[in-house]
């Protein structure tokens, strides 16, 4: 960044008391201009990831970018019901991206019901509502795997139901029940069958979005209960143990290698489009969530293709494929 300072420059006292032709000539003269310099990186980021407001930036970005104040993030966690990221600090704001239960937040600010920050599982940027995350939550053990977990008051699934979990849900367990098919978690108690230790997350991420199918659209949603296209893909590739960036641009950017054209498609890659992402349950089916059907559906990648206006110079503008 470049300031420039008008100085004034050091007039003759006596000249300027006396009034006469030194004093004249020194109030019509220009002044020299100084100059200073603020010398720092300058670049090009990304919004959606990167912690800075006008105001204030993660203390992490210091030294890189320039902020009036640096902020040491607080570290909460998200709350069973899971919380919505939003572009502002109101509930009428669009939804960039979602938080399941357990996940933790990096709080920046607040203001009035909302707090600014971001998610530390990919480290998108947003707004949510304070009620929503909260601090001192024990770490999370596991992970929920299966499309919904519910939760009873007690270690039998013939007492009350008292919370449902999306696929995605980080919880922390307390014990196992004397039976060893319940495990205790904060609300009560969840099938063993339902969550894995986050230690031991791996699994076919083509078989967690199959279990999807039928879940419904949601623009931003990215849990078991409602999903866009790129959180579905994030969802499933992360429950296989791969971290995935949040939106497909950035998916398209940071995964896997490019397929050549004449490489047939496979189970598991991944085809990219304008604006929107799939996975591939074999080498004709597509599996996505779509606003077209506003649900995740499996169906031939052919007809995806073919609902493209044909207007669309390039449907598909890359085929990746996950080590």
């Amino acid at each position: 960044m470049t300031h420039s300072s008008g100085s004034l420059a050091p007039h003759s006292k006596a000249a300027s008391l006396a009034g006469g032709p030194a004093s004249e000539a020194a109030d019509t003269r220009a002044d020299p201009v100084q100059q200073f310099v603020l010398t720092g990186p300058v670049t090009d980021y990304d919004p959606r990831v990167t912690p800075i407001r006008g105001d204030l930036a993660d203390i992490a970005l210091a030294g890189r970018f320039f902020a009036p104040h640096y902020v040491a993030p607080q570290i909460h966690r998200v709350a069973a019901s899971g919380a919505m990221l939003r572009k502002a600090g109101a509930g009428d704001a669009q939804a960039v991206s979602q938080l399941l239960p357990g996940e933790a937040f990096a709080l920046l600010d607040s203001t009035g019901d909302w707090g600014w920050g971001y998610g530390l599982h990919d480290g998108y940027c947003g707004y949510v509502r304070l009620d929503q995350i909260t601090l001192g939550s024990a770490d999370p053990s596991h992970v929920v795997h299966s499309r919904s977990a519910l939760v009873f008051a007690e270690p039998s699934i013939k007492t009350p139901m008292v919370a449902a979990l999306p696929m995605g849900a980080r919880i922390a367990v307390d014990a196992t029940s004397e039976c060893g098919r319940f495990l205790s978690v904060a609300c009560g108690w969840m099938s063993v069958r339902h969550a894995v230790p986050l230690a031991e997350q791996g699994c076919d991420p083509v078989d967690r979005a199959l279990q999807l199918v039928g879940a419904p659209y949601l623009w931003g949603g990215r849990g078991g209960d409602a999903l866009d296209c790129s959180g579905l893909v994030q969802l499933v590739l992360g429950l296989a143990g791969i971290a995935a960036p949040r939106d497909s641009d950035q998916q398209m950017a940071a995964l896997g290698r490019a397929l050549a054209d004449d490489e047939p498609l496979q189970r598991g890659d991944l085809v990219f489009f304008p604006g929107h992402v799939g996975i591939m349950m074999d080498a004709d089916t597509l599996v996505h969530a779509n606003a077209h059907w506003m649900q995740v559906v499996a169906e031939p990648l052919a007809d995806v293709i073919a609902r493209f206006p044909e207007t669309t110079l390039q449907p598909v503008l890359a085929r990746k494929r996950i080590a």
